[in-house]
């Protein structure tokens, strides 16, 4: 005899339980588990070159924020979470077992192949849905293009593309070089 399927969750505090239970990075978009797939080396490089980046600018800027690397997650509403390659909060530390981030100021996104749909479409509504929310980067690391999408005054949302030489966070007021956001180009062997 089978044994019967698991349920899976579907609002966002099932989720945080089930999903500390299991091997793997997973995501809830609209009540629906979704798996993280396993990520390339380039992903993997410009994840740590963004963080690296906005801890350097904090650090620069004397500001009380921090960042997180991807491994946080975001509630968007009652069952849809996020978690960003990236993120950057100001105010008192978070407690040291916390695994949500209630109130990001930047999320930053790395595109791959697998995740293109989804980083300029569902989680562009969705990340802005965040209240504080006021930046959100998209990364793509193969064309070296930054989008930035701000939260202006009170809805609207501007959106410029990015290429090269500075780009002004404000808030929290930072400013990151286009080029320190990407790993240095390798050679193949």
């Amino acid at each position: 005899m089978a044994e019967p399927a698991e349920k899976l969750p579907t609002t966002v505090a099932e989720f945080l339980k089930w999903a500390q239970r299991r091997p793997g990075r997973y995501e809830l978009h609209d009540g629906r588990v979704v798996a993280m797939t396993p990520q390339r080396a380039i992903h993997a490089r410009t994840k740590h070159r963004v963080a690296r980046a906005l801890e350097d600018a904090v650090e620069a800027a004397g500001l009380p924020c921090e960042v997180y690397p991807d491994g946080m997650t975001v509630r968007i509403d009652r069952s849809t979470a996020f978690e960003p390659d990236a993120l950057l909060r100001c105010g008192e530390p978070l407690d040291a077992d916390a695994i949500t981030v209630e109130d990001p100021l930047l999320v930053v996104e790395v595109v791959s192949p697998s995740s293109e749909g989804s980083d300029t479409g569902h989680k562009l509504a969705g990340y802005f849905r965040v209240p504080g929310l006021r930046h959100y980067l998209i990364v793509d690391p193969l064309d070296r293009v930054v989008i930035h999408h701000q939260r202006a005054e009170g809805e609207e949302i501007r959106t410029r593309i990015v290429t090269k030489g500075r780009l002004r966070l404000d808030p929290p007021g930072i400013e990151v070089a286009i080029e320190n956001l990407f790993p240095k180009p390798r050679r193949k062997g």
